[in-house]
């Protein structure tokens, strides 16, 4: 099936921008576990693996609209050295996806592929979800003080 080249150029955007996603949370994971912050590695993780599914899912439509995902085309990632800084730049990047999501979802609304739309929207919406949860980690960081917050996101298995 012969796809419109703007939307695949937009969902080869969208995948890019989950190519960054998957390597960034991935890495703080990874982080996060080393710090013995089991609980934000847990939860970087999953967010990493979901955005590999959603990838998945954007390669196989852009194959199926006849075009060639773009793997290589990789933007810059956010890399934080404390916990506080990690989720901003999480966060930051939800943002600068959301962005992208939404301008693609307008392109597939005025090229009528609608299939493509309904993608990204089950993007979208899972973009907002982890960028609620984001916030509210902020928020938390800054209502019990960062200390409190890291002390939490130490497991009963991993304390001394």
């Amino acid at each position: 099936m012969k796809g419109d080249k703007e939307v695949i150029r937009a969902l080869n955007k969208v995948l890019g921008q989950s190519l960054i996603a998957i390597n960034q949370y991935f890495l703080h994971a990874r982080i996060a576990r080393h710090w013995g912050l089991e609980a934000l590695n847990e939860n970087f993780y999953k967010q990493s693996i979901a955005e590999m599914k959603w990838s998945d899912d954007l390669i196989a439509r852009i194959l199926l609209l006849d075009g060639l995902p773009n793997l290589q085309d990789y933007g810059k990632m956010f890399i934080g050295e404390d916990v506080p800084e990690i989720i901003d730049c999480n966060l930051r990047l939800e943002k600068q996806k959301f962005a992208i999501i939404t301008d693609a979802i307008t392109l597939c609304e005025t090229q009528s592929d609608y299939v493509s739309r309904q993608l990204l929207v089950t993007l979208k919406d899972g973009n907002e979800e982890y960028q609620d949860w984001l916030e509210t980690q902020e928020d938390l960081i800054e209502s019990i003080g960062v200390e409190r917050y890291i002390q939490s996101q130490v497991t009963e298995d991993d304390a001394p």
